[in-house]
Order: structure tokens, then sequence, then C-alpha cells
């Protein structure tokens, strides 16, 4: 029997495991080998998915962060006709997160891939903003330096609101507030900024405003994985 590698997703928030397919156990149940980017956080994830789940009859391996040193591991197990899953720490492995050099690999090596369908922070994000599905960019982090942001901003408002391509982006929980103050300053009053977080928990929060709308009530945005959209 060949080889199968399995895409799993993992629930973005600890009390939305429900989003999750229900099919997502037969196929963790599936795997003989897991390449994680948090061993622990899997392990544990699974064990909320099946309860029933054997930890310790599978072989673990971590994503290493350049994915160079995982590709050997990788290979050898795909020499070894083995069943693999890939999971990331939340998410889906090789959206915004670990696991696409891997994936790549597989591909290279004509390998059967089986993606998983989950949430996506990404995704959820663009649907519920009211903005251009049809044409986006996620840009991951911003420059930290003030001086290299404010022309990042600047440069994502011109190709959201002249191109419509809605620009979506993250920031580190704590600094979730001072992005968005240096949004509202930056950017036009008529510009639209969506705002979410928590998705997919009981206290998701996806709001889109003018930024003249959002300066009457600047809301505090939690220390939580938060999603940041500009557009029409």
């Amino acid at each position: 029997m060949d080889s199968v590698v399995y895409l799993l997703p993992i629930a973005l928030a600890e009390d939305g495991y429900d989003t999750l397919p229900v099919y997502i156990a037969e196929k963790i149940n599936l795997c003989q080998v897991f390449f994680a980017e948090n061993i622990r956080t899997a392990r544990r994830a699974f064990k909320k998915i099946d309860p029933t789940f054997n930890i310790d009859s599978r072989e673990w391996y971590t994503i290493e962060e350049n994915e160079e040193a995982s590709l050997e591991l990788f290979k050898q197990c795909i020499k070894q006709q083995k069943t693999i899953g890939i999971v990331s720490e939340s998410g889906c492995p090789g959206i915004a997160d670990p696991g696409q050099k891997i994936i790549s690999c597989a591909q290279e090596l004509g390998t059967l891939i089986k993606p998983i369908s989950g949430p996506s922070s990404i995704l959820l994000a663009l649907m519920a903003s009211g903005m251009n599905g049809q044409f986006f960019t996620f840009n991951g982090y911003l420059p930290i330096e003030s001086g290299e942001r404010e022309k990042k901003i600047k440069e994502l408002e011109k190709k959201a609101t002249v191109d419509n391509c809605t620009q979506l982006f993250i920031e580190t929980p704590y600094r979730n507030n001072s992005l968005l103050n240096a949004l509202l300053k930056i950017c036009k009053q008529e510009t639209k900024i969506c705002i979410a977080f928590n998705i997919s928990s009981k206290s998701e929060w996806i709001k889109t405003k003018t930024v003249a709308d959002w300066n009457k009530q600047i809301p505090e945005i939690p220390k939580e994985p938060a999603m940041f959209l500009i557009g029409r």
C-alpha cells in the first residue's frame, strides 16, 4: 500500500472543536506518523476529538522552524509507505502555518495528499467581513518599526481601495491595540477596516466599520489571536 498524507485541521479555539468535521476522528486514527508544529498541542487536540485515540502507538515528529530538518524523516516515512498526518498548532497546515515545505516534498514524490476541511481564520474573517472575497491577499505580519509600518499600511490601503483587493494581516496579540491605533491614524476616514478575534470561539467578535466610525468608539482588543482586514 502506498503512503497517504492527511492534512489535518485543528480548532482555532479551545471551545471551538464543534467546528471540526466529525469524520476527522476517522482520519487521525488512520495515521501511523504525525508531523506537528507542536506535538503536545496535537496530542491534546486529538484526545479531545477522540478520547480513545492511542497516542503512544504513533510516531511523532516536530515540524522544525525551517522545515528542512524534517524533510529527510518525512521522506523515510514515505519510503516506508506509512500513513502520515500533518498538523499545525491551530487552523489548517500550510495556510499561514508550517507544513508547506513537507507538503511540497510529498507533491514532488507523487504521494497521495488528502486535505481535510477545517476552520481557517483567514477565510472565516474574510467571509464575515463583507469585503471582496474574489480578490484578496494575506500579508502575514506588518513591520514593527513605525516608519516602515506606516509605509506598509499606506501601500495596503491603496491596494485595497484602488484595486478593490482586500488586504488581510495579523499581529502579535499584545500589539493588537497599537496596530489598530496606527491603522486609525494612518488610513483615510472612508476606508473600511474589519477586526476579527477569537474566531470560532463562543466569544467570537468580527466587525467592519469605516475609520471614521471606528474613531467614534475605539474598541479594546484582547491579547488574543486577531485578524485585521482593509477593504471597500
